[in-house]
């Protein structure tokens, strides 16, 4: 399937050296099992899509909510579906210190906060279909001062140490019922 056809849509959005290497990308996106790092998207590429390509096609700032929404509705929408827009927030759970955005979120899978990644998204999701399609995808970055509120908060839930029985080796008394006459 010629991918530069179904991108062609997006050719007033972004020039079209950007809309060529897109085009190239999500080939090999498409192409690549496991990690995606811009060096293995540049070695699925192929042709014209050297690494530097790769480079320059993340380093430029696109407008992605409307590429998002003109590609939707010219291959996806259908008049005669009811579409909702919803909003979640999902965390990828990483490990290290050095990736921006990392810090600890709330899982609902785990049920307690874990070190990771959170995004936000906006979607549009066919009732009909039951499908999603994102319009919308942002990092969810905490500020210095929300870090700090948390940390207090979770300061002040923190319980002591120390055992409430009056230490250890220290049983307490079972009662037992009285027996029957």
């Amino acid at each position: 399937m010629d991918i530069l056809a179904l991108l062609h849509c997006l050719q007033p959005a972004v020039s079209s050296t950007t809309l060529h290497q897109f085009s190239r990308i999500v080939v090999a996106l498409l192409a690549m099992t496991g990690r995606i790092t811009m060096l293995g998207i540049s070695r699925w590429a192929g042709q014209g899509g050297s690494y530097r390509t790769v480079q320059r096609f993340f380093s430029q700032a696109l407008p992605w909510a409307m590429l998002f929404w003109v590609f939707f509705r010219q291959h996806v929408y259908r008049a005669d579906e009811v579409y909702l827009l919803v909003g979640d927030e999902v965390v990828a759970t990483k490990a290290g210190k050095l990736t921006y955005g990392l810090d600890r979120f709330f899982a609902s899978l785990y049920g307690k906060p874990v070190p990771g990644l959170a995004f936000f998204t906006l979607s549009l999701v066919s009732v009909q279909a039951r499908r999603s399609f994102p319009m919308r995808v942002e990092q969810v970055v905490r500020s210095e001062a929300e870090k700090a509120a948390s940390k207090a908060k979770r300061r002040l839930r923190r319980p002591s140490r120390r055992a409430k029985s009056g230490g250890l080796g220290v049983r307490r008394a079972v009662r037992t019922p009285p027996k029957p006459r």
